[in-house]
């Protein structure tokens, strides 16, 4: 039987980035809490699978293919959400890009593509999530940030100043919409071992040398960001909002 604060059953969520990694994971997790889950990415077939596992659990989901990016394709997102399901309860805006490249050799154009994605894309979907939300009088938009946002690594550059922007922009979406019933928190994973981390942690000396840093001693595996977000996504986080909660293994202790 599910503690009652924490189930989700009954509520509709949207996960970014959904098709692999910390996405696919909390996509799953949101799942097995009872929501219905909409699940999109730049890659049909990653979503679609992933939206098949859900089914198979017993909720209901759908995949959306989406570049966020693209004005149409987020409206899309929304609108199909809601035409679906006939409502938005949770926003995890998990979706974003990097390119492992020191200041130097970053590219204007690089930057750019880093920021469309994981800063303005996220401002654009979460204000067309939010005026639905404001019409049910509550809701719940979860960003998922890094420890970057708070510790600069080499090569990282772009993608931190982009997750410490979204750390900005989650106080601020917090602010202007609390008096909505909208709850705007971040979670910031330490270094997990996905796809989109592969390039660091499939070097055996480097991730060792990282894990040594780490007071948990490891890396985190995708699994384990999942649950600050059901707890931020479910009722016992109702007075908790524009506030950061990195899953870090003590790494920023």
């Amino acid at each position: 039987m599910k503690e009652a604060r924490f189930d989700l059953s009954g509520k509709v969520a949207i996960v970014t980035g959904g098709g692999r990694g910390i996405g696919r994971a909390i996509a799953l997790g949101l799942a097995s809490a009872g929501a219905s889950v909409v699940v999109c990415s730049r890659t049909p077939s990653e979503i679609a699978s992933v939206a098949e596992e859900i089914r198979r659990m017993g909720c209901r989901s759908l995949a959306i293919p989406v570049d966020l990016t693209d004005t149409e394709q987020r409206e899309h997102l929304v609108a199909e959400t809601v035409r679906e399901f006939g409502r938005i309860d949770i926003l995890v805006n998990n979706a974003a890009r990097s390119y492992l490249r020191s200041l130097l050799e970053l590219r204007e154009d690089g930057w750019d593509k880093v920021f469309d994605t994981n800063l303005k894309a996220v401002w654009l979907l979460s204000r067309g999530v939010a005026s639905r939300m404001i019409e049910q009088k509550s809701g719940r938009i979860i960003n998922i940030t890094t420890v970057g946002a708070e510790r600069a690594e080499p090569g990282m550059a772009a993608y931190e100043a982009s997750k410490a922007g979204l750390k900005a922009l989650t106080r601020s979406m917090a602010r202007e919409w609390a008096q909505h019933g909208i709850n705007v928190n971040a979670v910031g994973p330490g270094l997990t071992r996905t796809d989109f981390s592969k390039p660091i942690w499939s070097n055996p000396k480097l991730a060792d040398q990282l894990a040594a840093r780490i007071p948990k001693g490891r890396l985190a595996e995708p699994e384990e960001i999942v649950g600050a977000v059901l707890f931020l996504a479910s009722d016992a986080a109702d007075y908790i909002t524009g506030q950061s909660l990195y899953v870090d293994g003590g790494s920023l202790t």
